[in-house]
């Protein structure tokens, strides 16, 4: 079987910067075991796999290791290449997931996700993790995602993970976000995944479902301007609107390639 894959950069208005995912367009559903043989091939953070129902575009996101229940800069790379390459004519992209449907528009060349809100709560943080930073965090909270709060950028900038420390822990599917107030926007973040390919994933789009709830309240504001300081950078406009937030972004197409499986 032939199949097309497009790799984007999303998250970003510039190659090379963002966070690469591959994006195939499929007619019907592979078996699960060979969309994550094609997700380890790949070698990026997350592969989406996405089946157009008419109605709604069926949408599946698939790391090296393991399916997600949600996956941001994927979402945005899949309604770049749909809206850019595929002709897709609809106003409003829905995608039916694993987290419900998520709604796509796009505005003055920006893809602006409506994706459900996921305000994290006080937690203890385990030892584990604990020991595996260099820096310790003063605020400790957790949704899907352990959410760490730092001092300063600075700090965030300078996290280091002791990765055999790190890959002891079990926080499947999610992993750990460490945030403070930008020094240039309103706040910046890093993501983490143990047992993952990718310790550090480039730009998470999933979250900022916790980051926007927790960082609005916070700073008394609806409307963010975020970064997510990893060596690729990436930039995300952000609104709360309640239990909803608005994730927008710019992407750039990287590559377009054909491929074949059994």
């Amino acid at each position: 079987m032939e199949l097309i894959l497009y790799q984007i950069d999303a998250f970003t208005d510039t190659i090379f910067g963002g966070n690469p995912a591959c994006v195939v367009p499929l007619n019907k559903w592979l078996p699960d075991e060979i969309m994550l043989k094609i997700a380890k091939e790949n070698a990026v953070a997350e592969t989406a796999f996405f089946v157009d129902k008419g109605e709604k575009i069926h949408l599946r996101w698939f790391t090296p290791e393991i399916e997600m229940d949600l996956c941001g800069h994927a979402t945005l790379a899949t309604a770049h290449c749909l809206t850019t390459i595929l002709d897709y004519q609809k106003g409003e992209i829905v995608f039916k997931t694993l987290s419900g449907d998520l709604f796509v528009k796009v505005e003055n060349g920006q893809y602006k996700m409506n994706f459900p809100s996921r305000m994290p709560v006080v937690d203890i943080l385990p030892p584990t993790i604990s020991k595996s930073l260099n820096i310790k965090p003063k605020e400790i909270l957790k949704s899907r995602d352990y959410v760490l709060v730092y001092e300063n950028e600075t700090e965030v900038r300078n996290i280091e993970i002791d990765r055999q420390l790190f890959d002891q822990i079990n926080i499947d599917p999610g992993g750990v976000i460490v945030t403070a107030v930008g020094d240039k926007c309103d706040f910046v973040s890093r993501v983490f995944t143990p047992q993952a390919s990718i310790l550090e994933d480039p730009v998470t789009g999933s979250a900022h479902c916790s980051l926007i709830p927790f960082w609005s309240k916070r700073l008394n504001k609806k409307e963010l301007y975020a970064k997510q300081v990893s060596e690729r950078l990436g930039k995300l406009y952000c609104e709360d609107k309640g239990d909803r937030v608005i994730i927008s972004g710019q992407a750039k197409t990287y590559s377009i390639g054909k491929f074949w499986t059994e």
